[in-house]
């Protein structure tokens, strides 16, 4: 394993240091650094960062081998800056047993771009009947901390609470896709005026709010831990908000698309734009950045969905629901939180690295960027800019909502645990 010297990096932000790599930990931070036979990466004008962690990202192996690969996925997450990602249970096989999330957890190491902790079933097959074998997830070799039946809603309320119920046993989580199936049925965009214009079944948002008020009831109920998926309407922020009053053990996310876009997009009726849950009103972004600024909202998640072009490439009734966003999440949480001066470096890290490792229970990374610990590292320019090209992307799939959209900044390096999977913006 090489040395690297990383040379006058704006560590979060603040004023530039010097940071030798070494042994898999951060050896030194200060300035002037020399060390012998060591790598020097030149980190001048960059943002130093610590690895990113992901809480929600498809990789679609086993299954769906042609939309992504744990491979081509974790190369997506090096791009992006991410050294490590959990992997949703929706494949096929379904990741409801310790045979399959073992599966997953080793194709992770196996490519070693970035750690993969899987996300196992809350339900068998995500048919929302009876609970997965929650336990043995549990204790099995890639030791799941968080399920999820994410793509479905577990809308059966004793389900949920029987959920909630079993994962205390071992600190687990139960993250859940907030969508009442039977407002929902056949819905294609958020629901309002121009869902009726441009004749698309509308998608309420009490749909979501609905079960997120549910669930912080059953998890303070229980006294048990609650994470809530892709948060996207200005209700849900206000309902996370109240629960987090009362001391309950709630947290939530949002995605980076649910940060810029609107459901304007959709007039274009470009597949693309679909995603679920469905791209909110002006207000509804306004009020997810404020509740990402103010801790309402504890991280950002991608909530990466690669499809094929065949799902994409169609009308938008029968077009798959998901997007692409591990490459480009932390040029749009730049242009949305740190250019408008909502957040700060220091929170970008609290959002995308401290918390969601922390949420997921992922030792070894969120940690902060000081000696003896992990040499986790991202170096970012911020004042770069790019039109997204959907061709360059390392993902196996395209459905990238922001082709042709100019975005700040780019990754130049990730490290994981001192060895870099990408530098110089290419993977290593």
């Amino acid at each position: 394993m090489s040395d690297f010297l990383i040379k006058g990096a704006s560590l979060l932000g603040a004023e530039p240091v010097d940071l030798l790599l070494s042994d898999g930990t951060v050896a030194e931070i200060g300035s002037g650094l020399s060390a012998a036979g060591a790598e020097i990466v030149d980190a001048d004008g960059l943002v130093a960062l610590p690895g990113l962690v992901d809480l929600h990202t498809h990789l679609r192996e086993p299954g769906r081998e042609d939309a992504e690969t744990v491979e081509t996925g974790t190369q997506a997450a090096a791009m992006g800056g991410f050294t490590a990602v959990h992997a949703m249970a929706n494949t096929d096989p379904v990741a409801d047993t310790a045979g399959v999330v073992e599966q997953v957890w080793r194709l992770g190491r196996e490519a070693g771009h970035c750690d993969v902790q899987p996300v196992g079933a809350v339900t068998v097959g995500l048919a929302g009947e009876r609970l997965a074998e929650l336990g043995a997830m549990a204790d099995s070799a890639a030791k799941v901390r968080v399920f999820s039946d994410d793509g479905k809603c577990v809308s059966d309320a004793v389900l949920m609470r029987r959920a909630l119920e079993y994962v205390k046993a071992f600190d687990g989580v139960v993250a859940q896709h907030a969508q009442e199936p039977r407002l929902t049925e056949d819905a294609q965009m958020n629901e309002g005026e121009l869902s009726g214009r441009l004749g698309l079944r509308g998608w309420p948002a009490v749909a979501e709010e609905a079960i997120i008020a549910r669930d912080c009831l059953l998890a303070a109920h229980v006294g048990s831990r609650l994470h809530v998926c892709h948060v996207s309407t200005a209700g849900s922020v206000e309902i996370v908000r109240w629960a987090k009053s009362k001391g309950w053990n709630v947290t939530a996310e949002a995605c980076p698309h649910h940060l810029l876009l609107t459901d304007e997009l959709a007039a274009t009726y470009d597949p693309i734009y679909k995603v679920n849950p469905p791209l909110r009103s002006a207000t509804d972004v306004e009020a997810l950045r404020e509740g990402l600024a103010d801790g309402t909202i504890d991280v950002v998640a991608t909530d990466h969905a690669p499809h094929p072009h065949e799902d994409k490439d169609c009308e938008w009734q029968a077009a798959a629901f998901g997007m692409l966003g591990l490459e480009t999440a932390l040029s749009v949480v730049q242009q949305t939180m740190v250019d408008t001066g909502l957040l700060t470096w220091r929170g970008v890290a609290e959002r995308m690295s401290a918390t969601p490792a922390r949420i997921g229970r992922l030792s070894g990374h969120g940690r902060p960027l000081e000696v003896g610990e992990p040499a986790n590292v991202v170096l970012y320019d911020p004042a770069f800019s790019k039109v997204v090209d959907a061709t360059e992307l390392a993902s196996l799939s395209r459905n990238t909502p922001y082709v042709g959209r100019e975005l700040p900044g780019r990754v130049v390096a990730t490290f994981l645990r001192g060895t870099p999977t990408v530098l110089d913006g290419k993977l290593q």
